[in-house]
């Protein structure tokens, strides 16, 4: 996959000049995705992530793991049957607990698709099916899609970082729009995974 982000890099670089001089300033892509993990388990890490900071959604997936020891992750079984006082003592607030739980009894119910049968799908219609659970937005299923399912041309147009990112990058005074980023993303397809992950490292460093 590297020599793909080399040519993605290319191609976002060749698209103006300050993402000439941005992708020249932060070097290669870098990006780390997390291949062959199941739906429900990046479901679930991204709701602790939600409207948090990585260190405090770290800390809370780590009490969660913590819960089921000799285990890499809980599953679905095991989040249902856990006491609801225990999975907020790990952080989750109460609707993150109902997230979770109406997750884990998706899976179960064949609603979250298993890994080989989420890969078959394409972007639009697995966001339509998971963003029909109680508390799972496309950013949630976006992140699913860009780390455990590697698709290269994602566009988390919602993403304060994202559109943060644009703003520094163009020395705009306010960010753009949901529908203004959609549009302006437009022009780094079929690349708009490499294109987030250089906009997350805008003025950093």
């Amino acid at each position: 996959m590297a020599d793909g982000y080399d040519v993605a890099s290319a191609f976002l670089a060749a698209t103006d000049a300050d993402w000439q001089r941005h992708i020249r300033a932060v070097g290669p892509c870098l990006h780390q995705p997390h291949p062959a993990r199941d739906p429900y388990e990046s479901l679930v890490r991204a709701i602790a992530y939600q409207q948090l900071h990585a260190k405090a959604g770290d800390a809370i997936l780590g009490r969660l793991v913590g819960l089921f020891p000799g285990q890499t992750f809980p599953r679905p079984e095991q989040i249902l049957a856990a006491d609801v006082e225990r999975l907020r003592a790990c952080g989750f607030s109460a609707s993150k607990i109902a997230t979770i739980q109406g997750i884990a009894q998706a899976t179960l119910d064949g609603v979250v698709p298993d890994y080989p049968t989420a890969r078959a799908m394409d972007d639009k219609t697995l966001i339509a099916r998971l963003t029909s659970l109680r508390g799972v937005g496309r950013w949630t299923v976006e992140m699913l899609l860009i780390y455990s399912l590697e698709r290269m041309d994602i566009l988390p147009a919602d993403d304060f970082g994202v559109r943060e990112g644009y703003r520094r990058l163009k020395g705009l005074e306010i960010q753009p729009t949901r529908k203004e980023m959609i549009e302006i993303g437009r022009a780094w397809s079929p690349y708009r995974t490499v294109a987030v992950w250089y906009l997350w490292r805008v003025g950093r460093g």
